[in-house]
């Protein structure tokens, strides 16, 4: 019998401070984010900032199964960012910690708080690298499967750490 809830895909991303494990401790938390259950994370791995400076980032992506609805996630996911010392003092800026919801079900949401699928996961390896580690059938809302993406960003340099 399936599970009561969504299926929600987090990419969760920082490159301030001891980023690996800032990104494990995040993934812990979200296995113990109520109304949700964190089904799979995938590996670790080391990307070079895209549209911004500073060090490289970790990163890595989550699928969780919640009952919380996309804004009540969106929020959850960002009291976890400030507990990690998250600023944004201006877009793109380096962080402690990154968290966003990249897919929500099967569905598209376009508001002002929260756009999803994320607008930009396709043209990012860091993303969909993770998302195939995960699921390798895996499909974009609108944009369908995940691994035909990969060969428009061959150029962004992506190792598991």
């Amino acid at each position: 019998m399936d599970q009561p809830g969504t299926l929600a895909w987090i990419g969760i991303g920082g490159n301030l401070g001891d980023a690996r494990a800032t990104v494990e401790q995040a993934i812990v938390r979200l296995a113990h984010l109520p109304h949700s259950g964190l089904l799979r994370s995938s590996s670790l791995y080391r990307t070079a900032p895209i549209d911004s400076s500073g060090d490289d980032y970790v990163n890595a992506v989550a699928l969780l199964r919640t009952t919380l609805a996309p804004l009540e996630l969106l929020y959850a996911l960002q009291a976890i960012e400030l507990q990690h010392g998250r600023e944004r003092p201006y877009r793109n800026a380096p962080r402690t910690l990154d968290l966003d919801v990249l897919m929500y079900g099967n569905g598209s949401i376009a508001s002002t708080e929260l756009t999803v699928p994320h607008p930009r996961m396709a043209q990012r390896a860091f993303v969909l690298v993770p998302m195939l580690e995960i699921d390798e059938t895996v499909e974009i809302p609108g944009l369908g499967p995940a691994r035909g993406l990969l060969t428009a960003i061959t150029d962004q340099p992506i190792s598991r750490l």
